[in-house]
């Protein structure tokens, strides 16, 4: 079973890691929620549930703002996979425990596969803090940058870091 926004509270809270969330009416795009976040401070951000055709997953966390560009990523040999495409819905509620229009970094509290891909965004990683939907996406929480990666690497999974300005 998927773990609540409680639950994820309750972690954070016992790896000594401080948020702020913000309640706001469901948002299901960046530019939904470019109209009705308000003024909450930080990086926003988007994240993607992508795939290959050999099943590997990858979890793609960025700036709200920045395209991904899946084949360049995939021909850059920087994760050693195949073509990429988005993930199914049914595949994401699955190994994520969410529903789309609420992929967050926060998902890993649900994963069980070891081999799950997580790609940090560069860039996003020079703003102090950032912001992702705490499991659902009728609120953003924000979260200090060194707490996200903290976070991450508490399910050990190793983040690759990619500039995708590079690619």
């Amino acid at each position: 079973m998927a773990a609540t926004e409680a639950e994820l509270f309750s972690l954070l809270k016992e790896l000594e890691i401080e948020t702020t969330t913000y309640r706001h009416a469901p948002l299901y795009t960046v530019e939904e929620s470019r109209d009705l976040r308000g003024e909450i401070s930080g990086c926003h951000c988007k994240s993607l549930f992508l795939k290959d055709k050999k099943n590997n997953f990858i979890l793609a966390v960025m700036q709200e703002d920045r395209r991904l560009d899946m084949k360049a990523l995939f021909k850059s040999g920087l994760l050693n996979v195949g073509r990429l495409s988005f993930a199914s819905a049914e595949r994401m509620i699955d190994m994520l425990g969410i529903s789309p229009g609420s992929v967050t970094p926060f998902s890993l509290i649900n994963v069980k596969i070891p081999e799950l891909i997580v790609v940090l965004d560069k860039s996003m990683l020079d703003h102090d803090f950032l912001n992702y939907h705490p499991l659902h996406n009728e609120a953003t929480t924000t979260i200090a940058r060194q707490d996200l990666i903290k976070f991450i690497k508490h399910f050990n999974f190793d983040p690759v870091i990619i500039d995708f300005d590079q690619l």
